[in-house]
């Protein structure tokens, strides 16, 4: 396996080892006012909390914690975390863990920089945020690739409505593939089928027929259903 950096626009860093020159590199770049964001609290067992802050204090970055973003985050938990980045003056949000957390922190980056409603301004003005704080991410988990886009799908409790919404790209992910072999098999293979039907909806879901994603898109399908069966198996590797 070889390390390496992509960026459209996203800029990825990936490989193993991969968080220790990517971090301070990034956070040299950015203000001081760092909010670190997080769901459940898995990261503190596996030692990604501790590695990150290392990181953070090491750049003399003032953090904010966000933490408890749940699964299929919701309109509230977005609207917490704007609220606490106007009140602490975030410069900066830092995503730590999987899709959920990467969706929330793009709303929570575009609604801190506007006194509207974004959920009214997206599905009822039918306007789109363009101003969001910076963002960056490490990625804890394969599944959705949310960190390579700015949708986000977000539950709003009060209207009973679960949507797709745009908010900010962020500026660069970690992708660290040690850090998914902490993780639960029933977590993994939830990733993995993830993985499967996003391509799954790109071969079947189209109206227009396109060999360069077909193509690419069962490359891809491949390589899940390969790589599953080896970690079924027992094979860190394919994990």
């Amino acid at each position: 396996m070889q390390n390496f950096t992509f960026s459209y626009p996203t800029k990825v860093y990936f490989g193993e080892g991969a968080l220790e020159g990517a971090l301070p590199e990034e956070l040299a770049r950015v203000g001081e006012t760092v909010m670190l964001a997080y769901g459940g609290g898995s990261i503190k067992k596996n030692g990604v909390y501790d590695a990150v802050m290392e990181k953070l204090k090491a750049a003399g970055k003032d953090v904010v914690e966000f933490s408890g973003i749940m699964p299929n985050p919701t309109y509230a938990k977005v609207q917490e975390g704007a609220k606490l980045a106007r009140e602490k003056g975030v410069d900066f949000i830092l995503a730590v863990g999987g899709g959920s957390v990467i969706d929330c922190c793009k709303i929570v980056s575009v609604q801190a920089k506007t006194d509207r409603d974004v959920w009214t301004m997206e599905f009822v003005d039918h306007e789109f945020p363009v101003e969001g704080i910076p963002m960056g991410a490490v990625v804890t988990i394969f599944g959705t690739g949310a960190e390579m886009n700015n949708g986000a799908v977000i539950t709003n409790e009060e209207t009973k409505q679960r949507n797709g919404m745009g908010g900010s790209f962020h500026g660069f992910a970690v992708l660290d593939p040690a850090y998914t072999l902490s993780a639960p098999m029933k977590q993994a293979l939830s990733g993995a089928f993830d993985m499967l039907s996003h391509n799954m909806e790109t071969y079947f879901g189209k109206p227009y027929d396109n060999n360069l994603s077909d193509r690419i898109a069962l490359a891809n399908m491949r390589c899940i259903i390969d790589n599953t069966r080896a970690m079924i198996a027992a094979n860190e590797v394919a994990k």
